[in-house]
């Protein structure tokens, strides 16, 4: 990777371009606390069209889609200058949550496998700030099995008609497009049969639900499409050949999971609440900033964090050189899952009961402020866990196609799709 990119408008070097931004971020963007950021609720609307005025302003400003081509509204420049622009912005309001999934998943999915008219019009249009895209690809009988899908896509009268639901999809609500995966064919094995399909979520026949967490949130969504009509020109890549497109899909969602994709813009939590815990001010918030077991359990995530950061650099640059295969983003993955378990389990032992009871105001306003939501963010600590397919899927994932472990038997593989036996048939 060279310092300098050259093209027909411009010769710039990596320093040359991180001094262009921090001169049109100090008179163009919020200043914020990078320890503290803007709070980003993701279940509301506000957030996400306030995150679209951000993005619209970098674009104006020649500063959105660092690493996407030119001819698709990016820079077409090298990972090295995102890298320099993120660090600039560090201390400025950014709109992070369109990272995952416009950027990092959506757009790079379409960017390698969608055709020219799709590249054209959807990725520029989410780099102007002017739409939103998500992943339509769980279902409500399909657990982990991704490939399992039973939404259908039928060909009537030059027209596909899709049927079936979909669930947990991401911020599906505030979308205008979604990446949809469907059954096209059940007469071949189960890989073989599906389709993807660039679907606008305002279309007639698409009834989206809300759906309530265990922690209050709605972010996700449930999607039910009842005779809806798409055209050929909704389909990414080749039809049948859906498999090959969600499989570049999940390689981008893995990456993004874990923070090692080039397409993310700016760094730091998307809101308050996903921001790594203070486990030092935890221990100190409750008196127990001397206490020798809890001084290591401190030290022990602060330590894992930073083996994460070392990971994503380490498998980033690996897989850009050829020395692992895509693939290997699944360790970055599993390790993110991992660490903000261990991360989420260690802020709660520190807090005690503090974490999860009201006890009254302190005498300490501090000690409000590194308790909030610890409980609260216990409850969804799985999360990372199911993102981008269970960590089972992705240790799966590792071991055959990364270590070539020998594949696990599948009573499925191979059969045709309308012989393999559902429920209780």
């Amino acid at each position: 990777m060279t310092d300098t990119v050259t093209s027909t408008e411009t010769t710039e070097s990596v320093a040359e371009f991180a001094a262009r931004a921090r001169s049109w971020l100090a008179d163009n963007m919020q200043p914020v606390d990078p320890d503290n950021p803007p709070f980003s609720v993701r279940a509301e609307q506000q957030s996400w069209d306030h995150a679209k005025d951000l993005q619209k302003r970098l674009y104006e400003g020649g500063f959105a889609g660092i690493c996407f081509p030119r001819e698709y509204g990016g820079l077409g420049l090298g990972p090295s200058y995102q890298r320099a622009f993120d660090a600039e912005a560090r201390c400025y309001e950014m709109p992070l949550i369109l990272n995952v999934p416009t950027f990092t998943i959506c757009a790079a999915t379409i960017l390698d496998m969608g055709s020219e008219t799709q590249k054209r019009e959807r990725i520029s249009a989410a780099i102007r700030g002017d739409e939103i895209l998500v992943q339509l690809l769980s279902e409500p009988s399909g657990g982990s099995d991704l490939a399992g899908v039973i939404t259908r896509a039928d060909r009537r009268d030059g027209t596909w008609i899709v049927n079936g639901a979909k669930t947990w999809s991401t911020s599906a609500f505030a979308g205008d497009y979604g990446l949809l995966l469907a059954r096209t064919d059940w007469t071949v094995p189960k890989h073989e049969g599906l389709t993807m399909f660039l679907v606008p979520l305002n279309a007639p026949g698409i009834t989206m639900r809300r759906i309530k967490e265990v922690n209050g949130s709605e972010e996700f969504c449930e999607e039910f499409f009842d005779n809806l009509e798409l055209g050929d020109d909704a389909v990414v890549g080749e039809v049948n050949e859906g498999w090959k497109v969600a499989s570049r899909q999940l390689f981008h969602e893995r990456r993004a999971v874990g923070g090692g994709s080039e397409f993310a813009s700016g760094i730091g939590a998307e809101n308050a609440n996903e921001m790594p815990p203070d486990h030092i001010g935890l221990a100190e918030a409750t008196g127990q900033g001397d206490d020798p077991r809890v001084q290591d359990l401190a030290g022990r995530a602060l330590v894992r964090r930073a083996v994460k950061e070392q990971l994503i650099a380490h498998v980033g640059g690996a897989i850009a050189d050829g020395s692992l295969p895509p693939n290997a983003g699944t360790l970055i993955r599993l390790f993110h899952a991992e660490t903000t378990e261990l991360e989420v389990d260690t802020a709660l032992a520190i807090a005690g009961t503090a974490g999860v009871v009201d006890e009254g105001s302190p005498e300490s306003p501090e000690f409000a402020g590194v308790m909030d939501d610890v409980g609260v963010r216990y409850l969804s600590r799985q999360t990372g866990s199911l993102g981008g397919g269970s960590s089972e899927m992705a240790r799966n994932v590792i071991g055959e196609r990364i270590l070539g472990f020998p594949r696990e038997l599948a009573a499925d593989r191979g059969v045709p799709f309308n012989q393999v036996k559902r429920g209780n048939s």
